[in-house]
């Protein structure tokens, strides 16, 4: 009796399978069993089905918990795209086409990938093959779907914005200052408010929101998250309609559920300085700017010299003008006004210069001596020049208050500008700035 044999099966080859899955939103992520692993489970049933085909699970999870489908930007896809290309994966599992993506350029580029690593990809609830053309003309109209409902969604959730900001529901975000929000509501925090209302009224008497934001720096001035109120962050505040109780949406004004923090009058008059042209409103800032050197400037005579301006096309032009000028006209004086800008320039950086010089350190240590015990010439050096750099850091009224403090008198001449400074007004700069020090020590 003779024995048919048979030739033994041929060999499956082994396909590594990675299982990818996703959810839109976080809800529901902290349950002991949500739906990235409901979406594992029937995935890594499906695969043990095929394990006859020869069908091997890869130890990695690709699971992106909170990730839009309209994006490639999730961790997990990006960790699985990876290993595709180092040829670590042969067959990619979903459960769903728009579990991977909802896009359907998106998805292009991902089968186009697939293709090129030799990777099927294989939907466990939409059966088909994406190496023939039918499985190809399955998945587009399957994902056309996908993309259908993705941007109705998106439009009904944009319906729902719409229509909640016309309502004046607040509809989340940062709460601005001098609001907090309780129970998605605005609630007014009256100790942030008090400094939103503060900051209005500055503006209108300041006029410049440059000046503003250097003065509110100055003063360490911060937003609830502990940031300093810059020029950028002063003008978004200025121009937030929620503080007149306003809620927006595209252009359009509702009113809104919220108790306004500022009044409509002083909102229309910070308006209006708004949209007068910034060199109108530089030009009523640099108006308002006292001149330094009021009282103790001098022409060639001798004859005082007094602060004026006039305005060429809308800007402002301050000068010096002549005393006798003013009394007799031009006459014989050899100088008969001198740009206010040029000379008030000149002077603050002589008297700069001439604070840190030897001559002027030595002769204010031996005045200022007699009335600070203890005083050496060392300590009178340092602290005139630690003065040096905090000069543009004070105001105006500060800067001309200190020029008339130390110089006595401002010369003009044909050919140049003499200076006498103050030994004692340099005496009494130093007592402010050593008890400042003195100050500062005692408080660290």
């Amino acid at each position: 009796m003779t024995r048919k044999l048979t030739s033994p099966s041929p060999l499956k080859p082994k396909l590594r399978c990675a299982v990818y899955t996703r959810k839109s939103s976080e809800e529901g992520l902290e349950m002991e069993f949500n739906s990235l692993d409901a979406q594992r489970e029937a995935c890594e049933a499906y695969a043990a089905s095929q394990r006859g085909e020869g069908w091997l699970l890869v130890p990695d999870r690709y699971d992106d918990g909170g990730f839009s489908g309209g994006t490639l930007d999730r961790p997990a896809l990006k960790r699985l795209l990876t290993d595709i290309e180092a040829g670590k994966v042969d067959v990619v599992v979903v459960y769903k086409i728009d579990r991977l993506s909802r896009s359907l350029m998106d998805f292009s580029r991902l089968v186009e990938l697939f293709d090129q690593h030799k990777v099927t990809f294989v939907s466990v609830t939409q059966s088909f093959n994406t190496t023939t053309s039918m499985g190809r003309l399955t998945l587009n109209i399957l994902l056309s779907f996908a993309q259908f409902e993705r941007e109705v969604i998106g439009e009904r959730i944009r319906d729902k914005f719409a229509a909640s900001r016309k309502r004046g529901i607040w509809m989340g975000g940062w709460a601005p200052l001098g609001y907090e929000v309780k129970d998605r509501k605005l609630i007014i925090n009256e100790v942030d408010a008090k400094l939103v209302r503060s900051i209005f009224q500055r503006f209108l008497k300041v006029g410049s929101a440059t000046n503003l934001a250097r003065q509110l720096i100055a003063e360490n001035v911060r937003n609830k998250y502990g940031k300093l109120i810059d020029k950028g962050m002063l003008y978004k505040l200025l121009n937030n309609p929620v503080y007149i109780g306003v809620a927006m949406h595209k252009g359009v004004a509702y009113p809104g559920e919220h108790v306004g923090i500022v009044d409509r009058k002083t909102w229309d008059r910070v308006q209006a300085k708004f949209r007068e042209s910034p060199r109108k409103r530089a030009a009523a800032t640099r108006a308002q700017t006292p001149a330094l050197l009021k009282g103790i400037i001098y022409g060639p005579t001798g004859t005082a010299m007094s602060p004026t301006h006039t305005r060429k096309n809308g800007r402002l032009y301050r000068y010096y003008l002549s005393q006798s000028v003013l009394k007799q006209g031009s006459g014989d004086c050899p100088v008969a006004r001198v740009p206010a800008a040029e000379i008030e320039k000149i002077v603050v950086d002589q008297v700069r210069l001439l604070l840190v010089s030897p001559e002027i350190i030595v002769q204010t240590w031996r005045c200022a001596r007699k009335s600070i015990k203890g005083l050496i010439e060392s300590d009178v050096r340092s602290s005139l020049l630690a003065f040096e750099p905090l000069w543009n850091e004070l105001f105006p009224a500060e800067q001309s208050r200190i020029i008339s403090l130390l110089v006595e008198r401002v010369d003009v001449r044909t050919d140049r500008v003499d200076i006498k400074l103050r030994i004692d007004g340099v005496t009494s700069l130093l007592g402010e700035l050593t008890g400042n020090c003195i100050a500062r020590q005692d408080a660290a």
